[in-house]
């Protein structure tokens, strides 16, 4: 039962953010072997001003097993 928060700044379009859980359904599938009625996917917009505060802080930082670790710093 996978379920993904996505954080990013506003601006995407609904068709986008369908499109980008659409695809991210297919990944998880194909890579975690389950259906993509096991999937849930949330996408959360955050202002930019906010980002650091609220994401990278708090989810970013102090995460020890991220996975895929961002090429950009937040100084």
């Amino acid at each position: 039962m996978p379920h993904v928060v996505i954080k990013c700044y506003p601006g995407r379009s609904e068709e986008q953010k369908l499109k980008c859980a659409e695809e991210v359904t297919k990944a998880i599938t194909e890579t975690m072997g389950c259906d993509a009625s096991s999937v849930s996917i949330d996408i959360k917009e955050v202002a930019k001003e906010d980002w650091k505060s609220s994401v990278w802080d708090k989810e970013i930082t102090p995460v020890e097993n991220l996975y895929k670790k961002p090429g950009y710093t937040c100084d």
